[in-house]
């Protein structure tokens, strides 16, 4: 049964721009951009993430660095919750909490300022884009080590054959775009 807070998003794909070869050859690189700079279609995006989670008590939106930055914002906002930047090492002034995660090539780390999350809050997670999971993997550590109630993890974009989604079986997972290829 379809849940009926989704506000259907297929419409928006025609904003994405896909550019072939992009980060390297063999790489087709969905580019939000286009439809970010698109005024009624950024404003479809926030309204779909908000549809799905107004009334859900949420405390906190984490952004991941740094496309997070983008509409993690905009959804605090109209979701009446705070927003907390999720960053590469050393960016954040103060104190922090920080995970590192393995990628295809090599390693990487996310920071936290430690006085970001009160044991207890619910937080949601945004980012542009899950591919085979890894970054939300170090971010959902991060927030289960400071004490936070995830009540969802969100992106614009799910590429559905990477299979980054079963990482996560025992949280609300919600991509507003799917890609097969």
């Amino acid at each position: 049964m379809q849940d009926q807070r989704l506000i259907n998003c297929e419409p928006l794909k025609a904003l994405v721009r896909t550019v072939p070869d992009f980060p390297k050859p063999g790489i087709l690189f969905y580019d939000i951009t286009t439809l970010l700079k698109d005024k009624t279609g950024f404003a479809q995006l926030i309204d779909a993430f908000a549809a799905y989670y107004i009334g859900r008590e949420i405390d906190l939106v984490l952004g991941i660095e740094a496309r997070g930055f983008i509409f993690g914002p905009a959804l605090a906002y109209r979701l009446n919750a705070g927003f907390v930047p999720v960053r590469k090492p050393n960016k954040l002034p103060a104190k922090t909490a920080r995970v590192s995660y393995d990628l295809e090539y090599g390693t990487d780390s996310l920071e936290i300022h430690l006085d970001a999350i009160k044991p207890g809050q619910r937080v949601i997670i945004v980012d542009d884009l899950l591919a085979t999971g890894g970054t939300m993997q170090a971010t959902v550590q991060l927030v289960r080590q400071m004490g936070g109630v995830i009540g969802g993890l969100g992106f614009a974009i799910e590429l559905d054959f990477l299979k980054g989604r079963e990482k996560f079986p025992e949280y609300d997972v919600l991509s507003l775009l799917h890609y097969d290829e």
